[in-house]
């Protein structure tokens, strides 16, 4: 069965280790300085299978930063999706090993896991369901959260997001399907922007996300508001500034390939700080 062929997974994915507020209250003061967040959507892809620890390494070499800002924050899509084996979880773990928390390669957004370096500490992790898939069609979707704080200004708070849409929706070309396609295609939208976001910002976070939204342009999850790294195709990177004094700048982008299928690895490097 091809990936695309996935099986769909009945029912959607439980909530995961979620917390309530752990906002902390910045001091007043001048602004800290700028440090460097290089932040990375990587869908693995299901066609060259031999290129996949490739990919993966190349993903964790994305940056030219020095020291510990050289370690990337991945959001991944299609992790072990259809390939038969869970030779890319090993990996993940192999590469992204003693300075990372490997987040959710074990629950319910093992599809969609989070690689985040040690220099943010983990403070809580959601799994979000979406909807349950269709047999034939589609796998079950989900979205990973995560909230990170700086090891070094446990202040400087952000929640980071990853997901991947459904495939085939507004993509141009009709199938048995579509309906279903584009349905399930809103939902994710109003559940990514609904729930989640607003779940995050109510309690004061920046929310900095990744993805493979599968439509292109896709339309702003909160106009006026987000600004987005790449201006148009469908591994995506945005961000949505919080009310907790934590600011967020583009400071570059660039694009890694992964030689695995359609899919580059995108990179924004981000610049925090707190105010």
């Amino acid at each position: 069965m091809s990936r695309r062929q996935a099986l769909g997974i009945a029912g959607g994915a439980a909530l995961v280790g979620a917390t309530g507020a752990l906002t902390v209250t910045a001091p007043a003061g001048a602004a800290t300085a700028w440090r460097n967040l290089g932040v990375v959507t990587a869908n693995i892809g299901r066609d060259n299978l031999g290129q996949r620890e490739a990919a993966i390494v190349a993903v964790r070499n994305a940056l030219s930063l020095e020291g510990p800002e050289d370690r990337p924050l991945v959001g991944w899509q299609e992790i072990g999706e259809g390939d038969g084996d869970e030779k890319e979880k090993g990996w993940i773990n192999e590469h992204f090993g003693p300075y990372y928390n490997n987040l959710h390669l074990n629950d319910a957004g093992h599809r969609v896991p989070i690689s985040a370096p040690k220099v943010y500490n983990v403070l809580a992790q959601r799994v979000t369901p979406v909807h349950p898939g269709k047999e034939g069609v589609s796998p079950n979707r989900v979205v990973s959260e995560a909230l990170l704080s700086a090891a070094d200004d446990p202040a400087l708070q952000f929640a980071f997001v990853n997901t991947h849409f459904v495939a085939g929706a507004y993509n141009g070309r009709e199938d048995p399907h579509e309906a279903w396609r584009d349905s399930m295609w809103t939902l994710h939208f109003d559940v990514l922007r609904n729930t989640v976001m607003e779940y995050w910002r109510t309690r004061g976070y920046p929310v900095i996300w990744t993805g493979d939204v599968n439509r292109d342009p896709m339309p702003m999850l909160y106009p006026a508001k987000e600004t987005r790294a790449f201006a148009s195709g469908i591994d995506q990177i945005g961000w949505i500034e919080g009310t907790n004094g934590v600011q967020i700048q583009l400071r570059s982008t660039k694009v890694v390939p992964m030689n695995v299928d359609g899919h580059d690895a995108r990179v924004a490097v981000l610049q925090l700080r707190r105010v």
